[in-house]
């Protein structure tokens, strides 16, 4: 359909940017490097990292893949960090969640050293991204859903926008990068959540919505003006007893009705998530490009 956002082209798109500089690194001598880290055998995680590995090498990023058992204690975790954040060969470290539930997450976040935080979670990455500091890393999908509005050539510039949920992975810093003051930004943004009173009229008069909430196809057609820019974030697994394995995945947008209605809209899968692993490698790039500089 003409009204699709397809974020595998423009995921493509930034690969291929992020191999050129990786290739301008390699040829000052320095191979950019990045670490994931994984807790446990959660399936889902080991097929994300496996794509993340794959990617970095199809780009000429240097990976390992350090898993642990999940037995693994939060100070050991700690330590064996402290151990990449000292190494200057690897750039970029990656904790892939969901961790076991003895670990705390924010800790760990907050372990990584803020120049290697490539995942863009460590509060003081946050707290740049909410300062409008250019020089800190922004989180992965909301990064990516802004270059998804960027190049589809959607008007940002005081645009209303509502956020839907008020995650820290998504909700609050798609926030923050789209009402600061600057190029690309500068709307007025409506964040809405569980509490809100009256989610539906908040999005009828937005110029762009983004779901991220975690509700299957929460955004109906009734909820959107015509033309309105929809960005679908979620992924949620709900019952079909047509799929062979009893499930499938939707997203936060009823996309079938809503597309009609809307300017652009993102198909999920198709959209957004490609964006997210962009967004990694590309943020590892220039972890390495700021190392050297230092």
């Amino acid at each position: 359909m003409q009204n699709l956002i397809d974020g595998r082209t423009i995921s493509q798109q930034i690969h291929a940017e992020t191999a050129q500089r990786v290739a301008a690194l390699k040829a000052r001598g320095i191979a950019p490097g990045l670490v994931f880290i994984r807790v446990g055998e959660d399936p889902a995680s080991q097929v994300y990292v496996g794509m993340k590995e794959k990617k970095s090498a199809e780009l000429g990023i240097h990976s390992v893949t350090k898993v642990l058992p999940e037995t693994t204690s939060q100070a050991d975790l700690l330590r064996l960090i402290d151990g990449f954040n000292a190494d200057p060969q690897w750039h970029g470290i990656l904790v892939q969640a969901p961790l076991p539930k003895h670990i705390d997450q924010a800790t760990v976040y907050a372990h990584v050293s803020p120049a290697k935080d490539v995942d863009g979670f460590h509060p003081v990455n946050v707290g740049k991204l909410m300062l409008g500091d250019p020089t800190g890393f922004v989180s992965c999908t909301p990064a990516g859903v802004h270059e998804l509005l960027i190049r589809s050539q959607v008007r940002l510039d005081g645009a209303e926008v509502v956020v839907l949920g008020r995650g820290n992975i998504v909700g609050k810093p798609m926030a923050s990068i789209l009402i600061q003051k600057g190029r690309h930004a500068n709307c007025t943004v409506t964040v809405v959540h569980s509490a809100t009173r009256d989610v539906k009229s908040h999005c009828q008069r937005a110029d762009i919505l983004i779901a991220a909430m975690g509700v299957p196809e929460f955004l109906r057609a009734d909820m959107i003006k015509p033309g309105a820019v929809v960005i679908d974030v979620g992924v949620n697994r709900i019952k079909d007893s047509t799929a062979k394995s009893g499930t499938r995945l939707v997203g936060d947008v009823a996309f079938a009705e809503v597309q009609p209605k809307a300017g652009l809209i993102t198909p999920n899968p198709g959209g957004v998530g490609p964006m997210t692993i962009a967004m990694l490698l590309a943020n590892t790039a220039r972890a390495a490009e700021l190392a050297v500089a230092r």
